[in-house]
Parts: structure tokens; sequence; C-alpha cells
């Protein structure tokens, strides 16, 4: 719901999170990248002694030309008015970590928001930034891309582990975006973590890896196409049967229409990831609620919650 709200403007997340869900909104930011098009900068960055990632979601976070990731902030770019990602989150975890030492931090974000989630604690343990990891929660990120090589998978969890930080990565039917860049012996690409895989009916299951790992497979074509048009008629239906709440507009019904095409363009859909927290199998109650104590933190499109 995080994630789904992050991609609004300021007076709506002021009002959702002050006053529907009463929490503080710590502040939403246009954060800073060295590339426009750091999603399909498919480049290496490698990281000593963690594995390569990919350069364009690590530019995303903060990563600055010929710089990389210095502890501290030595250097601004161009655009002194635009903030780092990386160092404004963790600037602000250390005023809020020291009004409250007892506190829990947590990670979300969805789509390429999923990236700079995982990867923020990944720069934390590049820094041996001890105390955050040690009250970090978890990250939680939905429709995520792969980030990182076999290198990188295999350090992160056992940090993850090492730090007691949950990883959960929630993927919906035939969504393309979880699929990509492909895992091949080109590219490299290896996703790692939890995955938490449901239907186009909200039924979920804890896998390794997504079905179909790297989507286009003329198996699936057939599938893809019966999936997509029961999609489109649960559109319809799901106000009957679920209730009025969950109702879907004219515009998101004709976007649904696109799967009948390419099936894991609608899928990628927030409407879709929300469904799976509120209908889905008992799989989703595992992960802990936000408590008092708790901050959430939600990367997206520059969003700080």
């Amino acid at each position: 719901m995080a994630a789904k709200a992050s991609y609004e403007n300021h007076a709506y997340l002021q009002h959702i999170v002050t006053d529907i869900w009463k929490m503080e909104l710590l502040g939403s930011f246009d954060f800073w990248n060295d590339a426009w098009s750091s999603d399909v900068d498919l480049s290496w960055y490698e990281l000593p002694g963690i594995g390569k990632v990919h350069g364009g979601f690590m530019k995303a976070l903060g990563l600055q030309k010929s710089l990389g990731w210095p502890e501290e902030v030595t250097h601004r770019t161009k655009n002194l008015e635009q903030p780092l990602a990386y160092y404004v989150i963790r600037d602000m975890l250390k005023q809020a970590l020291k009004a409250n030492n007892k506190a829990k931090f947590i990670v979300t974000g969805h789509s390429l928001g999923g990236e700079p989630a995982i990867l923020f604690p990944a720069v934390l343990m590049s820094h041996n930034e001890v105390e955050f990891l040690d009250m970090s929660e978890g990250v939680y990120t939905s429709g995520q891309p792969r980030v990182g090589d076999k290198r990188f998978g295999k350090f992160m969890k056992e940090n993850l582990e090492k730090f007691d930080v949950k990883y959960y990565r929630t993927v919906y039917s035939n969504d393309l975006v979880p699929r990509l860049p492909y895992d091949d012996s080109t590219m490299m690409f290896k996703h790692f973590g939890t995955c938490l895989y449901f239907d186009s009916f909200y039924n979920g299951k804890i896998m390794e890896e997504e079905p179909n790992n790297n989507y286009f497979s003329p198996l699936s074509t057939l599938p893809k196409l019966i999936n997509a048009v029961w999609e489109i008629i649960r559109s319809f239906m799901i106000p009957y049967t679920q209730g009025a709440d969950y109702s879907e507009g004219f515009v998101l019904k004709m976007y649904r229409l696109i799967g009948l095409m390419i099936a894991g363009v609608p899928a990628h859909g927030l409407q879709d990831y929300v469904n799976v927290v509120r209908l889905g199998s008992d799989l989703y109650k595992g992960p802990r609620s936000i408590k008092d104590n708790e901050i959430k933190l939600v990367i997206h499109d520059g969003t700080l919650m």
C-alpha cells in the first residue's frame, strides 16, 4: 500500500500517511541520479568484495560518476539542489534512531523502486554500517527486476541472514519486470532471497524463482493469453465477488487489454499487487506489520516515508 501511495503527490501522501495510517510522513524528495535512463543502463558496477550490480540502478540510488560510493558526500553533482537518495535516507535514519535506539526500519518499493530498496542495505554493508543493519527489520519488494550477478546474490544472502534482515520479493502472475534483465550466460543477472509468487487467483506459494523465469517461452504463449482473458473477465466480476472497494475503473480495464498482446505489462500494475496483500492466501500474513517503534522507508520516484 505504501509503494502504491508513493506514486502520488505530496498532499495525497500527507493525507494518507498522517490521517489514514496515523504515521509520520518524513518527507518526499526528487532524488538526483547520474543518468535519466538508469532503468535501461545495463552496465555493471562492481562493489569490491561483494559482486557486480546493475549500474543504472546504482545510479538511481546515488552512485556518482568517477566517485563511486564514498562513505560521506565530498562532492555534489551540478544539480546542487537535488539530494542523493542513499545519503539522505541514511542521514534521516541516523536522526530517527538517535531519538529511539530500539526502533526498526523497513524498506519497500515497487517495480524500479524495488532495486534501490534492496541495494540500500547492500551499500550499508559495503560501508560496514553495522548499527543500521542491526536495526533493519526487512526489505519487501513487489515486481522487482534482477539487480546483480550470482556472486552479489551469495554475498547478500549471507549478510541478510547474518544481520537477521528479512527479504521478501513478491511476484504476481505473468509480470514481465521481475523476469528482467535475463538470467542467461550473456546477461548473468540472478535473483536471490525469498520469492512469494501469486497466480491470477491470488493463490500464493513460496518459491526460489518465479515460473517461466525469463518470460519469453513459446510454450507459455497460449497460457498467457488465456490468463489475460481471465484477468479482463475478473476486472468486471471482482466488485461483485469481493465488494465495491475492489472496483476497477475504465482506464484500468482498458490497460488490461494490453495483456492480450503482452501479458506481462498489465500484470505489473500495482492493482494486482495490492489485491495480493488484501486477498492473497495466509502466505502474506507472515511478514510483520509496522509497529509504533518502526520506521518505514519507501523508495520509488523519490518518496520517503
